[in-house]
């Protein structure tokens, strides 16, 4: 029986991993093993702006695909957190009768969305903002260089 509750914890907590997909569809699935790969390359970025500075080019690219990542697993929390019982339980205990207990939403299951919700957001536009300031600042500095 697979638990929606804690189904969204491990998105939320542990989205960036893949752990999520490897709790619902077991240890051989591809897309759980190919998770941590943008993560690895979005803290490969931020290593590269210690390194070499905030004007590093490749850093504003690896750096958001992080906050992306983070994103995308607190928007799968809030996607399994808001399936209803029935539903969750078609879909991941097809054994189990539409009203299971494994898929009832509780108060657990609501703080996985709260905290979901905001750290997503938050990490969304803080991503977006780096991304949208750093690309306008470069393009800032190439419009004066070509009007000297």
């Amino acid at each position: 029986m697979k638990n929606k509750t804690l189904a969204a914890w491990l998105s939320f907590v542990g989205g960036p991993l893949g752990l999520q997909r490897f709790y619902l569809h077991g240890i051989g699935d591809i897309w759980g093993w190919l998770s941590p790969i943008p993560t690895a390359l979005g803290l490969y970025g931020i290593e590269r702006v210690q390194q070499r500075g905030l004007d590093d080019h490749w850093s504003w690219l690896l750096i958001p695909l992080l906050g992306l990542v983070i994103a995308s697993g607190a928007l799968t929390a809030i996607f399994y957190g808001l399936m209803t019982p029935e539903k969750w339980n078609a879909r991941f205990n097809p054994g189990a009768t539409l009203d299971a207990t494994s898929g009832q939403t509780n108060w657990l299951t609501v703080g996985a969305l709260a905290c979901a919700l905001l750290v997503g957001t938050g990490t969304l536009m803080a991503s977006l903002a780096y991304s949208f300031q750093h690309y306008f600042e470069y393009q800032i500095e190439e419009a004066a260089k070509i009007s000297q």
